[in-house]
């Protein structure tokens, strides 16, 4: 029996196996092997040659647009950036990945315009891998459906969960250290609802025997099962509703409706018209914002503060990464930074490396000569 039989019974096994308590611990032995074959056919698939998409990335972030073939993606890519993504009204016009750059706040945001994916893709139908691992790579996923067609949204993003992406959550707060002896110790900082045989048969589906286990927070079997393979991709998405201007007004409740459906706030979702360059604005704003993009601006010695070309950051990151960002010699002659702006507590509040900066700082880095 070659693997794809084997993956194809285990998931019937699993369908057609109630889920209760006395069931649990069975189910997640199953899908376990269940994902750790997959796995192993993702490896035989990939290691059969076809090189795939090699996209370099550019700027200071990456957007993949993801949508069905001829949704629009080109001619979104077209308006938003300097790119020439040819476009055409018929199945797989892109057939390779075309990058642009969108310039906002001064950063460089690259656009991913992929080939359209269809069902399967995960699976490898339509240079579907291919396609998926270039997505892998990306800081945002922005999903692009047509209003007439909301459902893609479920392909879509059942593609994605194939491949191993995870979409708007978090990492599972689940840490396994390996020892050298007395088995499997679990450890939960909250009261699970999986059986603690439940969780020891998933670990040791995927290999461990000796090992001490600590999860913080309530899960699935699923989520359980990510956390221990560790190999998921945990990216944000902005859903982006294409054809907006093609809705009658009568229809848009129906268009609200169907996307509540699929747990999307029709309030959050971003309606827009490639064609007509309508909503644009507005997408670009949410995408600086899913990006979590800040803004610095350096005051150089001798020159003043530059307003024109702020050091791109992301939100959280601190003095020190600043100072990696910008290169150099900063990183060995560093003394202090002065910092005005909203991190600060007073302008010109003299910081270290630790210090976390916000959009609109002023940071000015003081080095030894």
């Amino acid at each position: 029996m070659g693997l794809e039989d084997e993956i194809q019974e285990l998931e019937e096994e699993i369908s057609s196996t109630p889920y209760n308590k006395s069931t649990e611990a069975h189910i997640g032995r199953l899908k376990s092997k269940l994902a750790e074959k997959k796995e192993k056919l993702e490896q035989q698939s990939s290691s059969g040659g076809g090189g795939g998409y090699g996209v370099e990335k550019h700027g200071d972030a990456t957007v993949a647009l993801v949508g069905f073939p001829s949704v629009g993606k080109s001619t979104l890519l077209n308006a938003l950036t300097n790119a020439e993504s040819e476009t055409g009204a018929y199945e797989f016009t892109t057939l390779d990945v075309y990058p642009g750059m969108l310039k906002h706040k001064g950063a460089n945001i690259q656009i991913l315009d992929v080939p359209g994916l269809i069902e399967g893709a995960a699976g490898g139908r339509g240079g579907g891998k291919e396609v998926l691992s270039v997505v892998r790579t990306a800081d945002l996923i922005v999903f692009m459906v047509s209003v007439f067609d909301i459902d893609q949204y479920d392909r879509l993003s059942e593609e994605l969960y194939k491949n191993k992406i995870r979409l708007d959550i978090e990492p599972p707060r689940v840490s396994v250290r390996k020892k050298a002896k007395d088995g499997l110790s679990i450890n939960s900082s909250v009261d699970l609802d999986l059986d603690e045989e439940t969780v020891k048969a998933v670990l040791r589906e995927h290999g461990y025997v000796n090992a001490d286990v600590t999860i913080g927070e309530q899960m699935d079997l699923d989520r359980l099962i990510d956390g221990v393979m560790d190999n998921r991709v945990y990216l944000p998405s902005v859903v982006v509703v294409n054809k907006a201007d093609l809705i009658e007004e009568n229809y848009l409740p129906t268009v609200k409706g169907e996307l509540r459906e699929r747990d999307i706030d029709p309030e959050e979702a971003i309606f827009i018209s490639a064609e007509k360059e309508k909503g644009l604005d507005g997408l670009t704003e949410r995408i600086w914002d899913e990006l979590g993009l800040i803004r610095i601006y350096m005051d150089k010695p001798g020159r003043g503060v530059d307003y024109e070309e702020p050091l791109i950051l992301r939100e959280g990151d601190t003095v020190d990464d600043a100072c990696e960002k910008l290169g150099g010699s900063f990183d060995e002659r560093f003394r202090f930074a002065r910092v005005t702006g909203p991190s600060a507590k007073h302008d010109e509040q003299q910081v270290g490396r630790g210090h976390e900066l916000a959009d609109e700082d002023v940071l000015r880095i003081v080095a030894r000569r």
